[in-house]
């Protein structure tokens, strides 16, 4: 599937994330970034030369994603930190919107996976500190 059909099948299905690693599709309509981080806990490199699709990428999804080797992002809103982290990796992306930050759920914040990673730069020291940051927001 090319990037046209991938964000048709976005819109049209429902979707939050759509990615195409090499002839396989893979979809969710989870919100935040366990659909990126739950494959990658079974295999790192889960979204090696993808081209993925979603509605909103953070600095959180974006270092996830470049750890695990994607090829390129389309992401429908994109904050100022993802931006600058695809640049320094120099991944290939597009978006339709620039956002200073990712809010949070409740609208009266930052993301708290956005939070997490905002200062850090090592991907793997953010996929750790991501990890974590799951299991507590999961215990709450």
């Amino acid at each position: 599937m090319k990037l046209l059909q991938l964000q048709k099948k976005l819109n049209e299905e429902g979707l939050s994330l759509i990615a195409n690693r090499q002839g396989k599709i893979y979809t969710s309509k989870l919100h935040g970034i366990g659909p990126i981080i739950n494959p990658m806990k079974d295999d790192l490199y889960y979204f090696e030369e993808a081209i993925v699709v979603d509605k909103v990428i953070g600095k959180a999804t974006a270092m996830l994603l470049i750890l695990s080797k994607v090829k390129y992002i389309y992401a429908y809103v994109l904050s100022e930190k993802a931006k600058e982290i695809l640049d320094q990796y120099q991944v290939d992306y597009d978006y339709e919107k620039l956002v200073p930050y990712i809010i949070n759920r409740t609208h009266d914040g930052m993301c708290p996976m956005e939070q997490t990673v905002y200062n850090l730069t090592d991907l793997n020291e953010a996929y750790e500190a991501l990890i974590q940051k799951q299991k507590e927001l999961m215990n709450q």
